[in-house]
């Protein structure tokens, strides 16, 4: 009966669903159950890498981890539709039909929760504004520009957007992204293979792989648009004396979710099908230079009111892959200079650094999206260069672009740096750091939100070394949790009562607040809870001591 009411409502919903031949669709499964996979065997559907992460940053394997029933996969197939992209953290997959009896089987199968229309082949395409929005300038350099003397990179044109984020120190030290791979989700790769200031990652075997989510069974990245080299070329281009990205010795999946020939809903289907298996494939960091907001089928279209950051499709996707350790940047979007200047899916995502767009003297870019969202979050979270960015065109020359899709790979590649220095962070941690080094740490604003960071003084905030004394770090077991929202918990192991005080300050030192605890033995304590709705999000230093012992523990407020 339910299934019956819900196709009903779907006919209403979707006007002309009888007349117009179906496309593309959504699956969703109602449960996991019976699946050959479980949380105990993660190494049977995750790399030993991205187990490994979720290890480092403590962050249990759980039920959305678990791929899709195989056997749930098979049978919509055995109904005749064609499989694209499946979604184990939606738990369903995306299909190709064109029969209505197909769709029919389909959703009359016992473990098929309801089927939703994605896309219609009949409804002409309406251009990415997303894209629309950004415009390029050609150059090809006359021969090698002349070094800064005291860098160890010859960076050429792309010297200013590094220098701006204060990333050429962390350079220098050698942190160059060695060790981080980053997933880069895009629209299409052409002239990747071909550009000079590509030929480092493929003498090095940086280029880990490719998989293209918009034709599943072609895969082939290298056709249809020439943004995701562009974006690429920002963090991994290595041609000395022309333009070095901000992480020219990391790993990279190129990873096409994005069809530049329509703007549909699928496509947040399959940015998650893509960061499901950046996920499995163990990336450190996403870079997703795409926004969703206004779609061919207006039924999709997204309002201000659907951009909370948990209700996208895209947005969800992003949240759910930073909860597995992955720091995903997103492009604010481009769209300030129209009627809906806000940061789109999946840059509202709540876990999710949104990156702005600055001029190369450091002010607001005119086109760079701004917040708050409707919940009333600070978006973006911080900008870099996006008007003005050098970037690689073409498959021989380098120019310049404007666009926060220039501005977010420059953050993630220097961030992959950041984390490359700083290993034992948590994801949560290393996006505190970055805003707090920012240009407007103390009052971030709707248009750069924390501002500019400084990824030297990211990288000192990160190393602070912890004070300690007597025996009291074996005292305190444990603090959690960190980050941290409302309330934290200290849990002591120890036989007698003692008398501490507990201190907040923030990264300049400056003391916030005091409370007196008494430790009863073996225990834990609730502090905070209550007190502290006025401190903004951040890295702060939280100090216990009692008597003469001593410990000072690094905390982060959500």
């Amino acid at each position: 009966m339910r299934k019956t009411l819900l196709i009903i409502i779907l006919l209403i919903f979707f006007k002309g669903y009888s007349q117009i031949a179906p496309d593309k669709y959504f699956v969703r499964f109602t449960d996991k159950n019976d699946s050959p996979y479980s949380v105990n065997h993660p190494e049977e559907f995750l790399t030993q890498r991205a187990i490994d992460r979720r290890i480092r940053q403590g962050i249990a394997v759980v039920e959305n981890d678990i791929p899709v029933n195989p056997q749930y996969l098979q049978g919509v197939a055995d109904e005749g539709a064609v499989l694209l992209n499946v979604t184990k953290w939606l738990n369903g997959v995306t299909i190709f039909t064109e029969s209505q009896s197909v769709l029919d089987s389909v959703l009359a199968l016992p473990y098929v929760e309801h089927v939703l229309k994605l896309v219609d082949r009949g409804i002409p395409s309406h251009k990415k504004s997303f894209f629309e929005n950004e415009t390029y300038k050609e150059f090809i350099p006359d021969g090698q520009l002349t070094p800064n003397g005291v860098d160890e990179l010859a960076y050429g044109m792309s010297r200013h957007q590094i220098d701006q984020i204060n990333g050429i120190p962390l350079h220098n030290l050698g942190y160059q992204g060695q060790g981080m791979v980053i997933a880069v989700l895009d629209g299409g790769f052409e002239g990747v293979p071909e550009h000079p200031v590509f030929d480092s990652l493929w003498e090095k075997n940086q280029i880990l792989g490719t998989k293209d989510f918009v034709h599943p069974h072609d895969q082939d990245v290298f056709t249809e648009s020439e943004h995701g080299k562009s974006v690429l070329s920002t963090m991994g281009a290595n041609l000395p004396g022309q333009m070095i990205g901000t992480a020219p010795e990391a790993s990279y999946w190129l990873l096409r979710s994005e069809d530049v020939n329509s703007e549909n809903i699928i496509e947040e289907y399959n940015w998650v099908s893509a960061a499901e298996y950046a996920d499995s494939v163990g990336a450190d960091v996403i870079n997703s230079s795409l926004s969703y907001r206004d779609f061919d089928l207006p039924q999709w279209d997204h309002s201000y009111e659907d951009l909370d950051g948990n209700t996208a499709v895209a947005t969800r996707g992003a949240d759910y892959a930073a909860s597995k350790g992955i720091l995903v940047c997103n492009s604010a979007g481009n769209s300030a200079g129209g009627d809906f200047p806000w940061n789109a899916a999946p840059a509202d995502a709540d876990s999710v650094l949104s990156i702005g767009a600055v001029t190369s003297g450091g002010s607001w870019a005119s086109f760079s999206s701004v917040g708050p969202t409707v919940d009333g979050r600070i978006k973006p979270a911080v900008a870099a260069m996006g008007q003005g960015t050098t970037v690689a065109r073409g498959t021989s020359s380098v120019g310049t672009g404007n666009g926060t899709s220039y501005s977010s790979p420059i953050i993630t590649g220097m961030s992959a740096c950041l984390w490359q220095a700083n290993p034992s962070m948590k994801v949560m941690e290393i996006q505190a750091a970055i805003k707090a080094s920012a240009s407007h740490a103390e009052t971030p604003n709707d248009t750069i939100g924390w501002g500019i960071p400084d990824y030297m003084r990211a990288h000192t905030i990160m190393t602070e070394i912890e004070n300690q004394a007597g025996n009291l770090q074996e005292l305190v077991v444990s603090l959690s949790p960190n980050p941290f929202k409302d309330v934290l918990y200290l849990r002591f192991a120890q036989s007698k009562e003692k008398q501490a005080e507990i201190e907040l300050y923030n990264i300049l030192g400056v003391l916030l607040f005091r409370e007196e605890i008494s430790i009863n033995g073996t225990g834990t304590i609730e502090i905070f809870k209550n007190k502290l709705s006025w401190i903004k999000s951040g890295i702060y230093f939280l100090r216990i001591s009692s008597g003469k012992q001593l410990i000072t523990k690094k905390v982060v407020r959500q």
